[in-house]
């Protein structure tokens, strides 16, 4: 088996998408993404079967899968009614979720990506207004040309990185940052990780992921952000989502044992600091509050 399971940061996308997919297969399945598995492939299953830890991934992109689309929801509901999708990969979001049909969805992706995807679902017919732009989000140029076009309705607009952020160093981020602010974007649904939970997943699976590390660990997570212009009005950890889907993951024994003992010799905030380890966050333009 190579060390090397990721080729570059796009292949991250055909390995979420298999998890996604394989829920439907479950009894309690909590969602069905039927084209996840068309999508994600042989070249999905494959990447799966040689990172460690596939029950605890397929749990986490389970769980966030239905946090993210709780927070679509709500914000469809506060009035939103354009939602761009940054880095989208294989999402199949506009064709598996009840939106509204006037709703305007936007993904936005290297354009290898965007030509597979449309290849491949060119039968499929999306829920809502689903249109795809073509770009490389860490050049200035093509993320100015990008914002531009989605700048006349920034203020109804919520933007989802799932799964982007993390890849990217502080400069980058904070230029993200700073370019949604700029024109105003209402929403902005991000990846949270906990300082432990960085260091425990370049631990476990960074050989396996070199081409593609993650790169983003500021000190103060929330203060980041909030120089940026952004503040969090929600963050929702995996672990109590999971509680309250009544779903939790199936880790090794030895694993298990382990966060056990330290569960048990941990201060009060330190158990709560284990609980809040990875999460999601639906951050709002500094204009709103």
């Amino acid at each position: 088996m190579s060390d090397i399971a990721i080729e570059n940061v796009s292949d991250t996308a055909f390995w979420i998408a298999h998890y996604r997919g394989l829920e439907a297969e479950r009894p309690d399945a909590l969602f069905h993404d039927p084209l996840a598995s068309m999508l994600a492939g042989n070249r999905g299953r494959a990447i799966a079967q040689s990172m460690p830890g596939g029950p605890l991934t397929s749990w986490s992109v389970v769980i966030r899968t239905c946090l993210i689309d709780d927070y679509i929801m709500k914000s469809i509901a506060e009035g939103i009614d354009t939602i761009v999708n940054l880095g989208a990969g294989l999402d199949t979001r506009p064709y598996r979720m009840d939106l509204p049909a006037n709703l305007e969805w936007i993904e936005v992706d290297y354009p290898h990506v965007i030509d597979f995807k449309e290849q491949r679902l060119a039968t499929q017919a999306p829920r809502c207004r689903l249109m795809r732009l073509k770009a490389d989000l860490t050049s200035e140029k093509e993320r100015t040309e990008v914002f531009a076009h989605l700048a006349p309705k920034a203020r109804t607009t919520l933007v989802l990185t799932e799964g982007v952020v993390p890849y990217l160093n502080l400069d980058e981020a904070a230029a993200l940052a700073d370019a949604l602010a700029a024109i105003g974007v209402r929403y902005w649904i991000v990846d949270y990780f906990a300082p432990e939970m960085a260091r425990f997943r370049q631990t476990q699976i960074g050989r396996k992921m070199r081409n593609a590390p993650l790169r983003f660990f500021p000190k103060d997570w929330e203060g980041f952000f909030a120089r940026h212009g952004w503040r969090c009005k929600e963050l929702r950890y995996l672990s109590e989502e999971g509680d309250r889907l009544r779903r939790q993951p199936k880790v090794p024994l030895l694993m298990l044992a382990a966060v056990a003992v330290r569960y048990i010799f941990a201060s009060p905030a330190q158990r709560e600091r284990l609980r809040k380890y990875m999460g999601y966050a639906r951050l709002e333009h500094a204009s709103e509050i």
